[in-house]
């Protein structure tokens, strides 16, 4: 029989192997569920959802309030099951408590990501969800993928590392802020929290200080990108962005570019990244730099009450 409950600390191992199993083209690092789990603030109303058949846990779920976003009520709920423990049941079961769980704390619409593939996509359908946004994950061979560019930083411009600014990160928080503004989404996020934002992502153990590039243009922040590695040889790209007054001048790639070349360094052997599919420019960029599409999900919507 298959039970639904909430994640504890201790499941952490389990929740890793599921989501890794399910979501292999997504690097996942060891601490980020212990993290996430202690750095959720109350107005999140968040939770983490297992499902276990036997004692042995086969999916999980991710559900709670986009509180980051302008227009209140925008829930989220993301279903993963073990792809070799599918058909018994456990999605539904996690998809049911997840909407319960919303429509109590005054969720209007409930947001899920679900794989581009025809059993995800009518699970979806079923539960009564619409299609709305698309987005790609992307790889990238780092041993024999082709070379990346090497294009020296023109005058003014210099590339650092996120560890050079250990003793004042504001400066990132203002262009994480500015850029996430712009990132094309059905749920627009808003960061204005410098000590949230220090507890959940200066502080996440899927933000390496030393992996993540910063581009600054006559000493000013202009463009970065957030890297890590999952401790499996595998590279991930977080968010990547160019502060308004400076786009168009390929920072971005720079900053990825100087990341992924750490990376390398490090012995990762994938790279491993995301990008809706309206973002145009940035799919520019990773093309550029070696990446292709290796599997795409597909954001559905469903309204609550």
């Amino acid at each position: 029989m298959v039970i639904v409950r909430d994640l504890v600390t201790s499941d952490e191992e389990g929740w890793l192997r599921v989501r890794r199993a399910a979501l292999p083209f997504l690097p996942l690092v060891a601490g980020q569920v212990r993290h996430d789990l202690e750095h959720s603030l109350p107005q999140e109303h968040r939770r983490f959802l297992v499902a276990e058949e036997d004692g042995e846990m086969i999916a999980t779920a991710e559900v709670g309030i986009a509180h980051d976003s302008p227009e209140p009520g925008q829930g989220y709920c993301n279903v993963h099951t073990h792809p070799e423990r599918t058909g018994r049941g456990a999605g539904s079961l996690l998809a049911a408590a997840a909407e319960e769980h919303l429509a109590g704390v005054g969720a209007s619409a409930v947001y899920a990501w679900v794989l581009d593939g025809p059993g995800s996509l009518e699970f979806a359908r079923r539960r009564g969800y619409t299609r709305s946004r698309t987005a790609h994950f992307l790889r990238r061979d780092l041993v024999d993928g082709p070379p990346l560019p090497r294009r020296p930083p023109p005058d003014g411009v210099e590339v650092r590392s996120a560890a050079d600014f250990a003793a004042d990160p504001r400066p990132l928080f203002e262009a994480d802020a500015e850029t996430t503004a712009d990132e094309p989404s059905d749920v627009p996020a808003s960061l204005d929290d410098y000590a949230q934002w220090l507890d959940t992502t200066w502080r996440h153990p899927a933000f390496d200080h030393h992996l993540t590039s910063v581009v600054t243009v006559d000493g000013t922040v202009a463009a970065f990108s957030v890297g890590f590695t999952d401790g499996l040889s595998r590279y991930g790209s977080g968010m990547t962005g160019t502060r308004r007054a400076f786009r168009g001048r390929g920072l971005a790639k720079l900053a990825k570019t100087a990341s992924l070349r750490r990376a390398r360094a490090l012995g990762c052997t994938e790279a491993f990244t995301g990008n809706d599919a309206g973002n145009g420019p940035m799919l520019a960029v990773n093309e550029a730099l070696g990446y292709e599409i290796c599997a795409t999900e597909v954001r559905h919507v469903r309204t609550l009450g």
